[in-house]
């Protein structure tokens, strides 16, 4: 079968489009004819280096995908040709936090396109509990956008943001997948959105989206365009996924008692800890990352209750990966770039 994949680590000069074995199916599992997937830092990161995760070479990319269902158990739930998506944690099922059902934190938990093969390739295989299936109003590539960054989103806003109706948002670097979906299902819920970039067109973007406030970071002070708009009380949370560049703007926007998530840091990963205003103010932080399957149900039952559509700022071929990637690590895009891995039957 075609695939993406990495043989070492650097640039796109290791990234390889070729044959790959196509993978065994054991008893529980799915095997899935992919069909689309969209990029994520991760790719980025495991074609760079992926340091700190167990891997070995050559491994096919991807971490998430939208796929038909090529062949199945008979009591599986599904059925040969049903449209899916893929939840990419692989769960052990059995240690103390599979047991409480937040298998996102499983301590022998594997991702597809890191620790083992991924989903830039015809065919996958994953256990049937991780295959979903795909809301029907969405096309495949804004399906196949859920598994990651709107999974991602809605645990920090849901579960440890615990956002509700009313209430204010700030969300940093709009135009990442993250940041958009935080957006969306902010907004939905009835949120007040904040939002800042370096780029003003993707401010407009953003406003055209619903967001109340867009802050021009390269001219504008993030904490005095917050405190301006909200009388000088604050947000109620802060989403952010870049990290020591932003921290001190993003705490000091924080009403008393207000929470932060973050799940990345893009610009470092050592802030100032502000200790002092943290137990003053009574700050909550929380890290966050992807989500559990739970999760998952309950974003797609939402997604479709609101008809939510992931942005798709552009779609590639999987021949024209390495442009993809490309973009990608120029923060060139409002939303998700996506590949397509096979033409629908």
């Amino acid at each position: 079968m075609k695939a993406i994949y990495i043989d070492g680590h650097g640039g796109n000069d290791v990234v390889q489009i070729g044959d790959r074995a196509k993978p065994p199916r054991h008893a529980g599992e799915v095997r899935l004819r992919m069909q689309a997937s969209t990029l994520n830092q991760v790719d980025l990161y495991m074609r760079n280096s992926g340091a700190g995760i167990t891997h070995q070479l050559p491994q096919t990319m991807g971490i998430e995908g939208f796929g038909h269902v090529a062949e199945c158990d008979a009591n599986s739930g599904f059925k040969v040709g049903d449209a899916v998506v893929i939840h990419p944690s692989i769960s052990c099922g059995q240690c103390e936090f599979c047991q409480r059902g937040d298998d996102v934190l499983c301590s022998r938990i594997s991702f597809i396109g890191e620790h083992r093969d991924g989903a830039w390739s015809e065919y996958l295989t994953v256990p049937a509990r991780n295959v979903l299936l795909a809301p029907s109003y969405l096309t495949a590539v804004e399906a196949a956008a859920l598994a990651v960054t709107h999974l991602t989103a809605w645990r920090m806003l849901v579960t440890q943001g615990q956002l509700k109706a009313g209430q204010t948002v700030l969300v940093f670097g709009i135009g990442g997948g993250v940041s958009v979906a935080a957006l969306q299902l902010a907004k939905a819920m009835g949120a007040r959105v904040i939002v800042t970039s370096r780029h003003a067109h993707k401010l407009e973007r953003a406003k055209d989206m619903g967001a109340e406030l867009g802050i021009h970071t390269p001219k504008e002070n993030v904490v005095k365009s917050v405190m301006a708009f909200t009388g000088k009380r604050g947000v109620d949370l802060v989403i952010e996924n870049v990290g020591e560049a932003v921290w001190a703007d993003a705490m000091k926007s924080l009403v008393r008692g207000g929470r932060l998530v973050t799940c990345g840091a893009t610009s470092g990963d050592q802030p100032p800890a502000d200790l002092r205003r943290i137990f003053i103010r009574q700050l909550q932080i929380f890290g966050s990352t992807l989500g559990n399957l739970q999760e998952f149900k309950d974003l797609l039952a939402f997604c479709e209750q609101h008809q939510i559509r992931p942005v798709i700022d552009r779609v590639f071929p999987m021949e024209h990966v390495r442009e993809a990637l490309d973009v990608m690590s120029r923060a060139e895009q409002f939303g998700k770039i996506a590949l397509t891995l096979h033409e629908a039957r």
